[in-house]
C-alpha cells in the first residue's frame, strides 16, 4: 500500500511539474529527462546563508543488508566491512529549526570537489580528501543537486576531469553521478534520488535519518541485497581522460541515435523501454547501484522521505 501511495503521489506531482526525478539542465546535456517537466527552480529553493563545515572523519559502519537476490553478481554483491565511527570535530550534527542538516563523505581513494547546489558550496565545491567530510545547512524547502567532480586542476571553479558544470551550471556534463533532491514537496514529504541518467563518474548512494521514513539504503551501501560497486563499463561507453578512464558515459553520449536518445519514435515514458534497445545497457549501472536512476523513466528510484529528514550522500562503494 506505501509503495502504491508513493506512485500516486510522484505520478501527480510529475503531471503537475512540482516534481520530476531527474535534471533537465541545458547546456549538452543529451538524456530523455530533457522531455520531462521542468524542476523548482533554483530560486525556490535557495537557502539563504547556509552555513558549511568540514572535517576528517571515519565513515559509518556498514548495516546488515537482506537477503541478497537470487539473481544477484558477485561483481554487484560484495560482502561488506566492518568500520567504527569516530566524532568529527567541528561537524554538525543538527540543524536549527526550519533548517536541515546535509553530510557528505567522501570514501573513495581519490580526493573529490564535493558541489552543492544552492548553497556556498557551489560553484567553487568543497575539496575532500579520501575520508574527509563536510556538512551543510540548508532551509526547510531546499532543493537541488550533489554530485562529485574529480582530476580538478585547481579548484572545482576550475577544469576537472569529471563533473564540469554545463552551460546552464544547474548540473554537470555527462559522464557525472547526480544526487537530487526536493525538499517539503508534497504532503511533507521529500523526493531525493541517485541518478546515472547522465552515466557515472563516481559510486553514490544517500541515507536518510532525522525521520520516521525507513531508509531503504543501509548505511553501507546496500538495497535489497545488492550492495554498491563500482561500475563495469564497456570499453565503447568509457570516458577518458588524460589517457585515464574517468567514467562510464551513459548510451546516449556514447552511441547517439534516436533509440539510446530516446528521441522520435523513442520518445516518451511508453516508447522509451531499454529492454527493446539493441542492448540493455540500462544494466551496466544497474548492477553497480541497484536504487539509482539507470534511464530517464526509471521511477522505481524514487526514495521519499517524510518530514524535516537530514541526508547522508556517501561516495564510494560497499566496504571501501
Amino acid at each position: 500500500m506505501a509503495a502504491a501511495a508513493l506512485a500516486t503521489a510522484a505520478t501527480a506531482l510529475i503531471a503537475y511539474s512540482v516534481w520530476t526525478p531527474s535534471s533537465g539542465a541545458g547546456g549538452t546535456r543529451t538524456t530523455a529527462h530533457q522531455d520531462t517537466a521542468a524542476r523548482p527552480t533554483a530560486s525556490r529553493s535557495a537557502s539563504p546563508s547556509p552555513s558549511v563545515s568540514d572535517s576528517t572523519s571515519a565513515s559509518p559502519s556498514p548495516s546488515a543488508s537482506p537477503s541478497p537476490k537470487a539473481s544477484a553478481s558477485k561483481k554487484s554483491t560484495p560482502k561488506p566491512t566492518t568500520r567504527t565511527d569516530a566524532p568529527a570535530a567541528n561537524q554538525p550534527s543538527t540543524a536549527p529549526a526550519g533548517k536541515r542538516l546535509i553530510t557528505v563523505v567522501n570514501r573513495t581513494p581519490k580526493t573529490v570537489w564535493a558541489i552543492v547546489t544552492n548553497t556556498a558550496v557551489y560553484p567553487k565545491g568543497r575539496e575532500l580528501a579520501p575520508g574527509q567530510s563536510l556538512s551543510v545547512t540548508v532551509a526547510n524547502n531546499w532543493g537541488g543537486r550533489i554530485w562529485g567532480r574529480t582530476g580538478c586542476t585547481s579548484t572545482a571553479a576550475g577544469h576537472c576531469a569529471t563533473g564540469d558544470c554545463t552551460s546552464v551550471c544547474e548540473g554537470a556534463n555527462p559522464p557525472t553521478t547526480l544526487g537530487e533532491f526536493t525538499f517539503d514537496a508534497y504532503a511533507g514529504m521529500d523526493f531525493y534520488d541517485v541518478s546515472m541518467v547522465d552515466g557515472s563518474n563516481l559510486p553514490m548512494w544517500i541515507n536518510i535519518s532525522h525521520t520516521t521514513t525507513v531508509d531503504p539504503v543501509s548505511s553501507g551501501g546496500c538495497y535489497k541485497g545488492v550492495c554498491t560497486s563500482d561500475v563495469n563499463c564497456p570499453t565503447a561507453m568509457r570516458a577518458v581522460s588524460g589517457g585515464q578512464v574517468v567514467g562510464c558515459k551513459p548510451p546516449c553520449a556514447a552511441f547517439g541515435g534516436d533509440t539510446y536518445c530516446c528521441r522520435g519514435a523513442w520518445a516518451g515514458r511508453e516508447n522509451c523501454v531499454p529492454s527493446k534497445w539493441p542492448v540493455d545497457y540500462t544494466q551496466v549501472f544497474k548492477k553497480a547501484a541497484p536504487y539509482a536512476y539507470s534511464y530517464a523513466f526509471d521511477d522505481g528510484a524514487t526514495m521519499p522521505c517524510k518530514g524535516a529528514c537530514y541526508y547522508r550522500i556517501t561516495f564510494g562503494t560497499t566496504g571501501s
